[in-house]
């Protein structure tokens, strides 16, 4: 794979010349200039009472200019997101002022999907998503996380921007607007990390967070949640299910948040978990930056991996009450059906044929996923020693 993408040189140069001539101004990353962007004429108060996104927020754009080494279109991608969240807490601090039984919508205990990156979570969230007794979140409503008008609209755009700036993105994890997605925007609404430490080289940022209160965080998280459930009419005696990698470090958290929530955990082999990885987030990476290095992020992807296991571990052996399923990556290759049938018999559901048959569809229309390539070398690691000796050692 080329390391060249014309696409991304093309926009560099376009705004470095569009800057330097005038024609456009050059974005600023700091955090009273996007704060100011995102609420034009009105007050500070428009971000409402809650402040606690603003320690994130601001360590976060500290980040940004120490550690991430953006180029113009990184400065510009990263001047556009943090301005597109910081407008939807404002409409939603609006709108919680005016209706505040949004947030409050009633939703019974979620169905959790835990895993590691490339374990296999899409695999199960998509085929679990045929279900129409449970509900999901959609990829434009993560990638827009507070309802508003336009927003399909937006999520093809991104989605279209990103397969031309780097087409390797949505052949690793191929989506659409529709399509059922990882909660990341939501968390990103509260400067959480997910969404950001996968697209920018912001290590200060990644570690705070991995020891910070997360309360706050997941309070903001599930008033999203209930928001985009009343936006879309949700029947309320549905299960939603979540999926995202960083639930992982986040246990304690989430549960605090939906005590009753059932857990399916996925594993696999931590050689092609931390190769696949690295593969994703170096191929989103380098859209922004010019000077992203293979070798820090598979280091970098190995420490992730290695925490995220360690507590996810730690919570499960501290909470035998919490209702688990543990799923096999390579069970699910080899016997797909069998495994959702112990899902499905975990949730207390039945499995009928017609729905075994969208699942089914849906898998062979897939099969060009298995496209991705990728190997530990590439990213400076040693194969069937990350499991042992290099898994030990990063800290």
């Amino acid at each position: 794979m080329s390391d060249r993408l014309p696409n991304v040189e093309r926009a560099n140069r376009y705004l470095s010349a569009a800057w330097k001539a005038g024609i456009l101004t050059e974005p600023l990353i700091d955090a009273a200039a996007l704060e100011s962007a995102a609420r034009g004429k009105r007050d500070r108060s428009a971000f409402g009472s809650d402040g606690s996104w603003r320690e994130p927020f601001h360590r976060l754009v500290a980040a940004l200019h120490e550690e991430a080494d953006l180029n113009p279109l990184g400065r510009t991608m990263a001047h556009s997101q943090i301005v597109h969240l910081l407008r939807a807490r404002i409409a939603a601090s609006r709108l919680l002022a005016e209706t505040p039984q949004a947030a409050q919508a009633p939703m019974p205990p979620p169905i959790i999907i835990v895993g590691q990156m490339r374990s296999g979570t899409t695999r199960v969230q998509r085929l679990l998503s045929f279900d129409h007794r449970f509900a999901h979140t959609k990829a434009f409503e993560t990638l827009t996380p507070f309802p508003s008008p336009g927003r399909h609209v937006r999520a093809h755009t991104v989605l279209t921007a990103i397969k031309l700036l780097n087409p390797e993105t949505l052949r690793i994890h191929p989506t659409y607007p529709q399509a059922p997605d990882e909660e990341f925007g939501f968390l990103a609404y509260g400067f959480g990390p997910a969404q950001f430490e996968a697209q920018w080289q912001i290590p200060s940022f990644s570690r705070w967070w991995e020891s910070a209160d997360k309360s706050g965080l997941y309070r903001d998280f599930d008033r999203l949640v209930r928001i985009n459930r009343s936006a879309r009419g949700e029947n309320p005696a549905k299960s939603h299910i979540f999926k995202l990698p960083q639930f992982c470090e986040d246990l304690p958290a989430i549960l605090q948040t939906y005590p009753g929530a059932k857990l399916i955990v996925l594993g696999r082999d931590t050689d092609e978990v931390v190769a696949s990885s690295a593969s994703l987030v170096w191929n989103h990476m380098r859209i922004q930056s010019n000077s992203v290095d293979k070798h820090w992020v598979g280091q970098e992807w190995l420490r992730k991996t290695r925490l995220r296991q360690t507590l996810l571990e730690d919570f499960l052996s501290n909470r035998p009450d919490v209702p688990v399923i543990h799923v096999d990556y390579e069970r699910m290759n080899r016997g797909w059906l069998g495994e959702m049938e112990r899902i499905y018999a975990f949730l207390e559901r039945d499995l009928p044929p017609a729905l075994v048959h969208k699942m089914e569809r849906w898998l062979q229309s897939s099969r060009n996923h298995l496209g991705h390539r990728y190997s530990l070398e590439e990213f400076g690691l040693a194969p069937r020693k990350v499991s042992k000796a290099e898994m030990a050692l990063v800290g």
